[in-house]
């Protein structure tokens, strides 16, 4: 019998290569934020589709009322949900991790590189990631916006590296990965 992998959002304090672990407390508090709002529960399923289809459990710190105060906008507070959460299945799904923050106007979000040279200087980007999260949303804007996020990486085709789109929605919860193949048309995993 297979027993369902843990998503522990407060191992994002722990950092990644391009996450403090000061970062990843925030995202993690943003996550449990969005969560808690939808009136899940710690142990609640996340269902992965598109490139991968698995499930995971999520767990999160309780919210407190200073917690919901920081992250009083729903907007901003969705997006870096998502990222913690897009964050942690890359780490979990595929050999690569979050190297380095992109910078605006490239049409992604973050670079990715090997899980096994992060101990080598300097990382090789492998890899771009784009997220995006919507807090309620049905499976039309679900794979609406996955379309609008794999254009807007176009930008970055010349690169000729692979990109993963990830969009998690929190009402259900459910993350859709998408992968972008590079020029060679091969995906790192």
């Amino acid at each position: 019998m297979n027993q369902i992998k843990v998503l522990d959002l407060q191992s994002l304090s722990q950092g990644l290569p391009a996450i403090t672990p000061a970062f990843g407390a925030a995202i993690a508090e943003a996550g449990a934020i969005c969560l808690t709002d939808e009136a899940h529960q710690p142990g609640v399923e996340l269902g992965v589709e598109g490139e991968f289809s698995t499930q995971f459990k999520l767990d999160w710190q309780p919210v407190t009322e200073q917690t919901r105060r920081c992250w009083n906008d729903e907007e901003y507070t969705t997006e870096q949900a998502a990222y913690g959460i897009a964050f942690l299945l890359i780490v979990q799904l595929t050999n690569l991790t979050v190297i380095e923050r992109s910078r605006k106007g490239t049409g992604f979000d973050y670079w990715l590189g090997n899980q096994d040279s992060v101990a080598t200087l300097p990382f090789e980007r492998m890899a771009r990631l784009e997220v995006s999260g919507i807090r309620r949303g049905n499976r039309g804007q679900i794979n609406a916006r996955v379309k609008q996020k794999t254009e807007q990486t176009r930008a970055s085709d010349t690169q000729g590296l692979p990109a993963y789109i990830i969009v998690i929605e929190f009402s259900r919860p459910i993350s859709i990965i998408s992968a972008k193949q590079n020029s060679e048309g091969t995906v790192f995993q």
